[in-house]
């Protein structure tokens, strides 16, 4: 039942990383062109989407955290073993983990690549305005 769910976690952060892509490929596309040349842009662009399905994935499955489910737990006066066991709810808190887990990830990522770009856009802009001043 673990490696179902691990599965299914997997696919689900897949599908938000595919979707989210999607969504932001065009505008990543814009600011690569406008910053660096076009035929290097294509690879960055490539790059970015690896990037958000690696930081996607490994946030939205924490397969730390799916350790409870087969690893015994010692609780109460006697100290028994307790299994955490996977019931409807569970799985529904773990997809709803899943896919703000992902969503997550991919944020900080985007907000690190703008906030960089947008600096690298200013630094663009200023020798733009340097070398249009010396002619």
């Amino acid at each position: 039942m673990v490696i179902l769910l691990l599965l299914v976690t997997f696919v689900i952060s897949l599908l938000v990383c595919f979707i989210t892509a999607r969504l932001f490929n065009k505008s990543l596309d814009v600011i690569l062109n406008r910053l660096i040349p076009e035929d290097i842009s294509k690879s960055w662009l490539r790059y970015l989407n690896f990037a958000m399905y690696v930081v996607g994935i490994s946030a939205g499955v924490r397969v730390y955290q799916l350790q409870q489910y087969f690893t015994p737990q010692f609780a109460g006066e006697k100290g028994e073993a307790v299994v955490t066991a996977l019931t409807p709810e569970r799985w529904a808190l773990e997809i709803y983990s899943t896919i703000i887990g992902t969503l997550s990830g991919i944020a900080w990522m985007l907000l690190v690549f703008f906030v960089v770009a947008l600096i690298a856009y200013v630094i663009v802009r200023i020798f733009e305005a340097k070398k249009h001043n010396q002619q």
